[in-house]
């Protein structure tokens, strides 16, 4: 029986949940792309092309376990046994309290867990409701197996910890084996031919644990040696894929330089290595390899332009000589000089200047001048700014303003060694698969934080009862994952600014290494039903593989504090918005 005295929770719980998935994919899907952005992996378009699709793929795919875990690991629905409509509005106000914390935080910058939001709001509302010893704080002794890590509040204490701290063990482990196996051997970009079939296969392994491990609306049913045989044999032929077809296209486009061939001459695969010698490229034709270290400087080149701004301050040049006698990375960056200086290297690392730069395009165009507001190219200018205002920003550049957090991001960016142009521009396309892969876990994962409580919702307003662990409706998914990918349409960029280039110097070798071991961390997680915040664990890729380029001051501590601390913060407010909520409305007057 449908709850009509209530329609109007319903309607807020509508609103809010909106609401909320939209601060989702400002927030936290920025999170999963702002490398790939940073490193210039991928345009911002490109970005959010990538995140609406995986996105909602993974969020409609694979996304209903991890919302049923989150509504009932916190506060058991049998505490409001014969008062559904209790329970009802406490959900309305967990989702009012995680919306507007989320709101306020992706305003002023901050990436903050959006998944320990949603936690605080439950938490919150539970204390005000039924008290607070009936809220799950620690997993029962009766508990067995993964239930005892991923049961209560202290699930979100561990997961400051633990999501962070694997993430940058395995993204740190993934580029020290790229770093010293591929950047930094004399002919990286041959090195790298080997490699990367392996780290597409790696990727491929992953995303089959997830589809396998998580399901969905289909069921999976194989034994466990079915399983294991199941997921290696998708990791063994995607990476033979690779290797036969797309590894000859990247030969030719990389080492070649055919200026002729076009992305879809890959399926041509070997038969591409039987191409005559391309001619002359013309004259303004612009190569495919960008400079990925454009507006970046090197230690050398930092020190000198300082130098030559303090001429008159004898102790600036004395600091900026001593300073480059103590980088850590003179070493690294020998390796670097030797290898483009070396004959079996000449035909794969060239002079930074060779590549392109590729300033930012307005997509949306000047304002047309002197044309009343009503005229027909006036109001295809409004509409083009209302639609592509959010991805028409220049986030790469943003990322190097000046404000309270950023400190000396020059210097810091100066402490990372600048890796080979074109060995980076193949590992560029590992990051837009690594990146697809961390997009697609994440819709799977993150979008229980607000259709989690709105399925509770309808539920009870459509039958007056509190609902059983049954499977969230898909259209309840696909209404969270719309919002989401209208959250990071138009304001995704805001979170975009504070990560990649912020935190440390990004590439397309490190943000691969960042992406993917922060894919990894999010599937065992998945695995262990633990919901740790996609933020934690991308910003702990990010500080494991800053600390892996040799120096600890290349990471900017200001803003990894600032971040780390809109973490401890996130449970506490939206518990606190969301308990004066449900207190107020359960002890307000009646006549």
């Amino acid at each position: 029986m449908v709850l009509t005295q209530y329609d109007y929770l319903f309607a807020l719980g509508v609103i809010f949940a909106t609401l909320d998935a939209w601060n989702i994919g400002a927030n936290d899907v920025a999170n999963s792309w702002a490398t790939s952005v940073a490193s210039r992996s991928l345009t911002l378009m490109q970005a959010m092309i990538g995140a609406s699709i995986f996105e909602f793929g993974g969020a409609v795919g694979v996304g209903a376990r991890v919302a049923d875990t989150i509504r009932t690991k916190i506060v058991s629905p049998d505490h409001y046994e014969g008062q559904p409509a209790v329970l009802m509005l406490g959900m309305v106000c967990a989702i009012m309290g995680s919306s507007i914390w989320l709101t306020i935080a992706t305003k002023i910058g901050l990436p903050v867990s959006t998944t320990h939001s949603l936690l605080g709001g439950v938490v919150g509302m539970g204390i005000a409701s039924i008290g607070a010893e009936k809220v799950t704080w620690v997993a029962p002794s009766s508990a067995v197996g993964t239930d005892k890590i991923n049961t209560g509040v202290v699930s979100v204490f561990l997961a400051w910890i633990v999501a962070p701290g694997l993430s940058a063990f395995f993204a740190s482990a993934l580029f020290l084996s790229t770093k010293y196996g591929v950047m930094l051997r004399k002919d990286p970009v041959k090195k790298a031919f080997a490699l990367i079939p392996v780290y597409f296969g790696l990727t491929a392994v992953l995303l089959a644990m997830l589809l396998i491990w998580k399901g969905g609306s289909y069921k999976v049913d194989l034994t466990e040696g079915g399983i294991a045989g199941a997921i290696i044999g998708t990791g063994v032929a995607w990476a033979a894929l690779v290797a036969i077809f797309f590894m000859p296209w990247l030969w030719r486009v990389v080492v070649v330089e055919d200026w002729q061939l076009r992305w879809y001459h890959i399926y041509k695969g070997p038969l591409l290595l039987r191409r005559p010698e391309p001619p002359t490229p013309p004259e303004d034709f612009e190569s495919p390899i960008r400079d990925f270290y454009e507006g970046h400087l090197t230690r050398e080149e930092l020190d000198a332009q300082r130098a030559a701004e303090n001429t008159d301050d004898i102790e600036a040049a004395g600091g900026a000589e001593a300073a480059t006698t103590q980088t850590p990375t003179d070493k690294e960056a020998a390796i670097i000089a030797s290898s483009r200086d070396s004959d079996t290297a000449s035909s794969s690392a060239q002079p930074r200047a060779r590549f392109a730069k590729r300033p930012h395009k307005s997509l949306i165009g000047p304002r047309p001048e002197k044309l009343p507001w009503h005229s027909g190219a006036m109001l295809f200018w409004y509409f083009k700014r209302a639609v592509l205002h959010g991805v028409d920003q220049d986030v790469v550049s943003a990322q190097k303003e000046k404000d309270m957090f950023s400190g000396d991001l020059e210097d810091a960016h100066a402490r990372a060694t600048h890796f080979d142009n074109k060995a980076e521009f193949m590992y560029s396309f590992l990051q837009v698969m690594t990146a697809a892969t961390a997009s697609f876990t994440h819709g799977a994962n993150d979008i229980s934080n607000a259709i989690g409580p709105f399925a509770t919702i309808y539920e009870i307003w459509r039958s007056g009862e509190i609902p059983s662990k049954a499977p969230v409706p898909t259209w309840i998914l696909a209404f969270g994952a719309g919002a989401l990918v209208i959250g990071l349409w138009t304001y995704g960029y805001n979170i975009m600014r504070n990560l990649g280039n912020k935190l440390t110097l990004n590439s397309p070798s490190r943000g691969f290494s960042m992406e993917l071991g922060s894919a990894i961390t999010i599937i065992v997680a998945t695995r262990l039903k633990l919901p740790v915040s996609t933020t934690q664990c991308i910003t702990g890729a990010i500080v494991g593989v800053g600390l892996c380029n040799g120096d600890w001051r290349a990471l900017n501590w200001r803003m990894i504090a600032w971040i780390y601390g809109g973490w401890i913060f996130t449970l506490p407010i939206a518990g606190l918005i969301s308990g004066i909520l449900m207190a107020v409305i359960l002890n307000a007057p009646r006549w």
